[in-house]
């Protein structure tokens, strides 16, 4: 699973949020499917790249470093995941389109599958943790908040 990466597991949380933020905002009626993966992938790649260089840029004030070519790639390369977890809705709505379903349910599932990711991936770190039932229990609506929140930015913005 891509959240269980040891490389930057919060980069795919982030980009599981991001890509169903992002899909969340799409309007069906003014947009055909490719200018809604088009759009979510620009506006996802122009997240990735802000995020990648405001931490480096955060890192090298705090540290007083040089920007290098070096610096700048392993920075992209680690939050790389961030693009990870994205691929997870926009692969769910990708699928969707492919089977013949309308734009407004694609974008629906791809949607829907970032606030099932939010929970599942919860509740495998309180399993991981030995969490007990009660507390999986709270892990897992942490995770549905969030989702929740996304859905409302749907509602609102639709």
């Amino acid at each position: 699973m891509a959240a269980e990466s040891r490389e930057n597991p919060a980069g795919v949380v982030y980009g599981i949020i991001t890509m169903g933020a992002l899909l969340a905002a799409e309007s069906a009626r003014r947009e055909t499917y490719v200018e809604a993966v088009a759009s979510a992938s620009i506006a996802l790649l122009l997240y990735w790249l802000a995020h990648s260089y405001a931490s480096l840029l955060g890192e090298r004030l705090s540290g007083k470093e040089h920007l290098t070519f070096t610096t700048l790639g392993r920075a992209f390369i680690h939050d790389w995941a961030i693009v990870r977890g994205a691929s997870i809705p926009l692969l769910a709505l990708l699928l969707t389109w492919a089977s013949g379903a309308s734009q407004h349910t694609a974008v629906n599932i791809g949607v829907w599958s970032s606030v099932v990711c939010l929970v599942a991936f919860e509740l495998i770190a309180g399993l991981r943790a030995k969490a007990s039932i009660r507390e999986l229990v709270v892990e897992g609506s942490v995770g549905a908040a969030m989702g929740l929140a996304i859905i409302a930015l749907k509602i609102v913005l639709h």
